[in-house]
Formats: C-alpha cells, sequence, structure tokens
C-alpha cells in the first residue's frame, strides 16, 4: 500500500479510498470474530486518529511535529490490542504500515481519508456485532 501517485504533486493514489479500502475491510471483516475486530473496538482507533486531525486544525508544521510522536504512538495500542485478542494481524499491519508512511500533514491527511474509507466498508462488511 502506497498513499501516493505522486507525494511532489500532491497525487493521491487513486485506487486507494476506493478498491484498496473496500479489499482491506472486506478481509479484516472476514478475519473478525465474536471478540476480535469488533467495530467498537476498529472505532477506537478512528476516533483517535479524527481526534489528532482536530487538535491539528489548520496546516501547521510546528504543530504536527509536536503530534507525530503520539500519532506514531497507535502502533504501541495496536500492539496491545493484538496481544489482547482485540484486533487481527491484519488490522495491526494497516495501522503499523500506515504510519510508517506519515512524516508529514499531508501523509497524515491521506491516512485520516483511507481510514475514513475503511470505516465505511467495514461497516458494510461487518453487519453483526
Amino acid at each position: 500500500m502506497n498513499f501516493w501517485k505522486d507525494k511532489k504533486n500532491k497525487l493521491v493514489n487513486p485506487d486507494l479510498f476506493s478498491t484498496f479500502a473496500e479489499n482491506l475491510a472486506k478481509k479484516i471483516a472476514d478475519e473478525g470474530s465474536k471478540n476480535c475486530n469488533k467495530r467498537s473496538q476498529i472505532r477506537k482507533f478512528y476516533d483517535e486518529v479524527l481526534n489528532f486531525s482536530a487538535r491539528m486544525g489548520k496546516k501547521d508544521p510546528v504543530e504536527f511535529e509536536k503530534m507525530l510522536p503520539y500519532i506514531k504512538m497507535l502502533n504501541a495500542k495496536a500492539a496491545y490490542a493484538k496481544g489482547r485478542g482485540l484486533i487481527s494481524d491484519s488490522f495491526k499491519d494497516f495501522l503499523t504500515t500506515s504510519l510508517q508512511q506519515i512524516q508529514d500533514q499531508d501523509d497524515f491527511e491521506v491516512f485520516a481519508g483511507l481510514f475514513e474509507a475503511f470505516m465505511g466498508y467495514y461497516r458494510l462488511y461487518r453487519l453483526s456485532e
């Protein structure tokens, strides 16, 4: 998974929010069980991303630099959730791979958009809880 088709020109991978997000949501939904990959658990991670986005507000490189370590701490939170059997390897890998790509606020905004698209598809594929 790569966020960008051409980062220099700020061209997002055209399939990221559609095909990729849908395939990922289906895979993670299929891996779910009664206690693993529950929508409420996945939503906790998404809510944190939304919280970071709201706290950053306008494009401010200094504010982003202050937030980046806390954004990357989602890796540790995912490891903890995985250790408790609350999320699958695929969801943890999605977060890890995505967080590795975040170097600036543009990257974070693409990640937030991808997570939003993923959540929409995830709701479709994870109907029961």
